[in-house]
């Protein structure tokens, strides 16, 4: 079972006990979290309406709070005697994923629509018969454009 949840606008793939980097967040260490499910997938089933997500809980416990990987920015113009050095590291907070929590009402609403898809659906009645559209008007003949004498390179170059 995995589940897609949002956290600080990027979208995560999760399982249960795995442990991911995000974005720092205002939680001290050893808060739990709930994070908002996007997607809900069990083998064969995959809840991702509004109203089942409701049901899914995604309980997280931050583990601790880091520093990425430093990223050296150079910049550099040519023949100018230009350089100039930096970096920047991001912070980071560290979760792990405790539990992936499917409530008993959301996962009878699957199954309902799971039997909904077994079943046959009872014969539908035919729908009537189109209106014939009704025939497209002329369009009236388009008016000629009065044309103005092009000049050519001579009579431009000799002003007249």
């Amino acid at each position: 079972m995995y589940a897609v949840v949002k956290v600080g606008g990027k979208q995560y793939r999760v399982e249960k006990g795995a442990s991911l980097l995000v974005d720092r967040m205002s939680a001290s260490e050893g808060d739990k979290l709930t994070l908002d499910p996007l997607l809900l997938a069990d083998g064969k089933d995959t809840v991702f309406e509004g109203n089942d997500l409701g049901k899914i809980k995604v309980e997280a416990v931050v583990t601790g709070h880091e520093r990425g990987p430093k990223i050296h920015v150079l910049k550099y113009k040519p023949k100018r005697g230009y350089k100039r050095r930096t970096g920047a590291r991001a912070d980071l907070t560290r979760i792990e994923i405790k539990d992936i929590k499917l409530l008993q009402r959301a996962s009878a609403a699957v199954k309902e629509a799971k039997e909904a898809e077994e079943k046959p659906a009872a014969e539908e009645k035919p729908k009537a018969a189109a209106k014939p559209k009704s025939e497209a008007k002329p369009k009236a003949p388009a008016k000629p454009k009065a044309s103005k004498p092009r000049q050519t390179k001579k009579e431009a170059e000799d002003g007249s």
